[in-house]
């Protein structure tokens, strides 16, 4: 495909399924979890529900909107409550508690074709942050090797300390535009969740990627992708 990046002045990256394939690791995480709070559940937990439930929103919306699909409703709870609590906060706590024992023990490979992206934006003066609702995005990215190239990392946790919706309000991604200071019609959004391309197409940034990465082409575009590749490698 190929793609001008004079046009633009900053791309604005998801990290899980787009830099990293940490979605994976995410998906197996939150499929432990849910299972086994399920128990012997007859409507167990599948991957299908990650992509329409839980994929790229921050971690206590996607256990409170996975379980409201299942007519399960559960306090509140708080962010510290421990990871055995019956609470969203403790759901999504015990699924960060899974999250983190895997990649400490595996490691993070990113892709070939989001470093060599990454590598051509440097050389061509393109801005980047990462907009991630993970917490866990600063730690994902110094296990990647990557941090040194992005200045700005909106995660969870500025999030939370900006009082900034998550997506798929554009609000995180306006803030790293921000923070760049550049317009947001002069960003280019990459993602590769249903609900972060929702983010991306409703903040009037220039031009929205959908990366593929199982979620499926028309359901990427269909929630308002310009353009869709199955690897970065297509955009240099």
């Amino acid at each position: 495909m190929g793609m001008d990046w004079s046009a633009y002045t900053a791309a604005l990256f998801d990290l899980d399924g787009v830099i990293t394939p940490t979605a994976e690791v995410h998906m197996r995480a939150w499929s432990e979890m849910f299972n086994e709070f399920l128990g012997d559940a007859e409507n167990p937990y599948t991957d299908e529900d990650y992509f329409l439930h839980v994929d790229g929103k921050p971690r206590y919306d996607g256990v409170r909107d996975f379980l409201g699909s299942r007519g399960i409703a559960l306090p509140e709870g708080l962010p510290t409550d421990a990871p055995d609590e019956r609470t969203v906060s403790g759901l999504g706590n015990r699924k960060n508690l899974q999250f983190n024992t895997i990649i400490d023990r595996d490691g993070v490979t990113p892709y070939e074709g989001s470093v060599r992206l990454i590598h051509k934006l440097i050389d061509e003066g393109v801005q980047m942050a990462v907009v991630s609702s993970s917490r866990n995005a600063p730690a994902v990215l110094r296990a990647a090797k990557l941090d040194h190239h992005f200045p700005v990392v909106v995660d969870g946790n500025v999030a939370a300390r900006e009082q900034l919706p998550g997506k798929p309000a554009p609000d995180t991604y306006a803030y790293a535009a921000a923070q760049l200071g550049v317009p947001n019609n002069r960003c280019v959004v990459l993602e590769d969740a249903i609900s972060g391309v929702e983010s991306g197409a409703a903040g009037d940034f220039a031009l929205v990627v959908g990366v593929n990465r199982g979620v499926g082409a028309i359901a990427l575009r269909d929630a308002g992708a310009d353009i869709v590749v199955d690897d970065l490698e297509e955009l240099l």
